[in-house]
């Protein structure tokens, strides 16, 4: 998508400017004109982007930008909130987000989420793993362990567990924890994998090893991360969105956002004069 697209008109901002790596794939996710308010208070204002699929885009910018705000929109984990409003809307494979007649459960199932802090639920490794199959209904034995061996593949944790399938996923390290929480949330195979700050409650080396999982998902799934984190954007994403008071500011290519921005406020942000 290379366009240009106005901010809101009545605020000092410049137009946002898009110059992303595009997906030969085309966009998974199309938001247009997104606005969100807790109460009387906007949250987000006029987002338009695009989300590539198969590709890892990062969402940096300053504590309570919006980065969160967003990506929690995107399955609508923010209609959990009361007085909650929106405007514009969202797309999923062409299909909208939003809507009376949107079944959300099943958006969610298209959408994985790994959260800032891991959480395991009390239960044995392998129930964790299964766990939104056995919410489908799923009872077959057979289909149940060839998912969690998948999943746990995947997540690039199996052959340090699979020994020990049915002991307390609370037994885990914390790196170990969070790389579960990913097995769980790509069990049910989802079109989408959603990540909020995945490693800041993690190690340098657990940290390390999240980022390889997240380059070997890369291309199976389309990764939104949202880091405060900008090396670590530079290092996982292809594209990158700079969020800045509830609005995208620039949205582009990695390596030119943190090289070659082309706006005065994401050079200021990505070496440092502010946030």
């Amino acid at each position: 998508m290379n366009a240009i697209a106005k901010s809101n008109a009545e605020t000092e901002f410049e137009s946002t400017v898009y110059h992303v790596t595009p997906s030969p794939d085309g966009p998974v996710i199309e938001i247009d004109d997104f606005n969100l308010w807790y109460g009387a208070a906007q949250a987000l204002f006029n987002v338009v982007m695009n989300i590539e699929k198969g590709l890892v885009t990062a969402l940096i910018g300053p504590s309570g930008c919006g980065k969160s705000t967003l990506l929690r929109s995107l399955n609508r984990m923010n209609d959990l909130i009361e007085n909650l409003t929106i405007g514009g809307g969202m797309k999923l494979e062409g299909l909208p987000i939003y809507g009376p007649k949107v079944d959300v459960i099943g958006l969610r199932k298209r959408m994985g989420m790994v959260f800032q802090k891991p959480n395991p639920f009390p239960k044995s490794i392998f129930e964790n793993v299964i766990y939104p199959l056995r919410v489908d209904g799923v009872r077959d034995g057979t289909v149940l362990a060839e998912a969690c061996e998948r999943a746990l593949k995947g997540s690039a944790l199996w052959d340090e567990v699979k020994d020990r399938l049915d002991d307390n996923a609370l037994g885990l390290s914390g790196g170990q924890q969070q790389r579960l929480c990913i097995a769980r949330a790509i069990a049910s195979d989802p079109e989408v994998l959603l990540m909020d700050e995945p490693c800041s409650a993690l190690d340098p080396i657990a940290t390390s090893k999240i980022e390889e999982l997240i380059d070997e998902l890369k291309g199976h799934y389309t990764i939104v991360i949202v880091t405060h984190n900008m090396q670590q954007a530079a290092r996982v994403s292809q594209n990158t969105a700079f969020m800045y008071l509830g609005r995208l500011i620039e949205y582009g290519d990695t390596e030119e956002i943190f090289t070659s921005p082309k706006l005065s406020r994401t050079q200021d942000y990505v070496t440092g004069r502010f946030g």
